[in-house]
């Protein structure tokens, strides 16, 4: 898990919009029930974001964060993965989400990730960019597939190499499209310069459009609100966030970009 029950995302300037908030229960194409959490803009001014959460699933953090995109003009929805062994109601903060993550599948995490972003169609987003933070992340990195029909996706901390023999986004960066924006801590002690590296080669050597930003000193999961030693990284990355976002929507990422940038 990145976050604490009680984290909270940091917060991207003054609100340019309203913003309304429900939570919604959304069904998958093998017809099982996940919750979701929606927070729309009261003036939309730029893509749509589909928020992947790590693995706890859906919890008050992303809620949060739904509405803090929501801020800046973005329709957002956040989805959980546990709706077909843990329902879809509220959870305690204690909820063992490592026995449920155990019984998640790839067919049907990728099922629900793509119902998310079919509800975000039917609200009349036509541009959807994932957003995912560590277990998330890594999945954002593979909704970069073509069969998805994202603008583009954006990985914070998401492991790319191979994890438990299953393989990563490195592996399958031949299917792969960009652009495709990755965030990773320097001090990340789970994922390595080495695998960053490898994984940007490997996008590379394929033509997918990308960039990656790697902060020095930097844990895992250090986008989060009240940690001031962390405020510059956590600022640049809703910066670059932000900036993606809007770059997305006018078509400005096309051109492959390798380089690792240090900040």
């Amino acid at each position: 898990m990145c976050y604490e029950p009680d984290a909270v995302p940091p917060v991207h300037g003054s609100p340019i919009t309203t913003v309304t908030s429900e939570r919604l229960v959304l069904t998958s194409a093998d017809g099982a029930n996940f919750a979701a959490f929606l927070s729309r803009p009261g003036r939309a001014s730029g893509p749509a974001v589909l928020v992947l959460p790590d693995n706890r699933g859906l919890s008050g953090f992303y809620e949060r964060l739904t509405e803090r995109l929501a801020e800046q003009g973005h329709t957002a929805l956040a989805v959980d993965y546990f709706g077909r062994t843990a329902g879809t109601g509220p959870r305690p903060d204690d909820f063992p989400f490592m026995e449920h993550l155990g019984k998640a599948h790839k067919d049907g995490l990728f099922a629900d990730i793509a119902a998310g972003a079919a509800h975000l169609r039917a609200e009349g987003c036509a541009d959807i960019v994932s957003l995912g933070f560590c277990f998330g992340g890594r999945l954002a990195f593979m909704t970069a597939k073509p069969a998805f029909g994202l603008a583009g996706v954006i990985g914070l901390y998401g492991y790319p190499d191979v994890l438990f023999g299953n393989p990563g986004p490195t592996q399958m960066a031949g299917e792969l499209r960009g652009p495709i924006l990755g965030l990773f801590g320097g001090a990340d002690e789970g994922i390595s310069p080495e695998v960053v590296s490898a994984f940007g080669e490997a996008l590379e050597g394929a033509g997918v459009a990308h960039e990656f930003v790697t902060y020095p000193g930097a844990p895992h999961s250090f986008f989060e609100l009240g940690r001031p030693e962390l405020a510059e990284a956590c600022a640049d990355a809703w910066s670059r966030i932000a900036g993606f976002l809007k770059r997305t929507a006018r078509g400005d990422l096309t051109s492959p970009r390798a380089a690792t940038m240090q900040d």
